[in-house]
């Protein structure tokens, strides 16, 4: 490795690590708030035990109401303990990350679709504009259309009577049997 590719080397490390000290802080401060989550679960669950015997012992809960309550309250305790865990940490962070990527999903759909929208609203306006100009060309070939008629028109009304009154054969009869039907 030469002294360029070593300072190069160096550069990329220096730059990157502060995103790295950045990701462990966030990775860090994430763990905290998930251990104090735990925490306030695990207190909940015994407050709310605790709530359930007096309960019981007042007469404001039947002995299967309490048992219920009590189980229901138990299993939110240890749901908090879980949580003060290494491993409640990782499934908590895990379940962030797939937050984080359903989030992130779904503004690249909305990206794709504002980008669909800004596509499909330029083809609509290169359609418009392709259909005037095939308008335009269409109201030209029928200008040049109307005025060549028009000059055949006038050539035929200059032309002496007897070479206009020029027929084919068997051409009266057709005229007629239209004129008939």
């Amino acid at each position: 490795m030469s002294f360029r590719e070593i300072a190069i080397t160096i550069r990329a490390v220096n730059r990157a690590s502060g995103e790295f000290a950045r990701i462990r802080s966030d990775a860090e401060m994430l763990s905290a708030r998930v251990k104090v989550l735990g925490s306030a679960l695990a207190g909940l669950g015994a407050a709310g035990t605790a709530v359930g015997y007096v309960a019981h012992q007042f007469g404001l809960l039947s002995d299967e109401q309490a048992r219920v309550f009590n189980g229901a309250m138990a299993v939110v305790s240890v749901f908090g303990m879980f949580m003060r865990t290494s491993w409640g940490v990782a499934i908590a962070q895990k379940v962030y990350a797939a937050a984080c990527w359903v989030a992130t999903a779904a503004q690249n759909a909305l990206n794709i679709s504002y980008a669909t929208f800004l596509a499909l609203t330029g083809v609509g306006i290169a359609v418009i504009i392709a259909a005037a100009a095939a308008m335009w060309s269409f109201a030209n070939s029928m200008n040049a259309a109307t005025e060549s008629v028009q000059s055949f028109n006038e050539a035929a009304a200059e032309m002496p009577e007897r070479s206009r009154s020029i027929h084919r054969a068997g051409e009266e009869e057709l005229y007629r049997r239209g004129v008939e039907r």
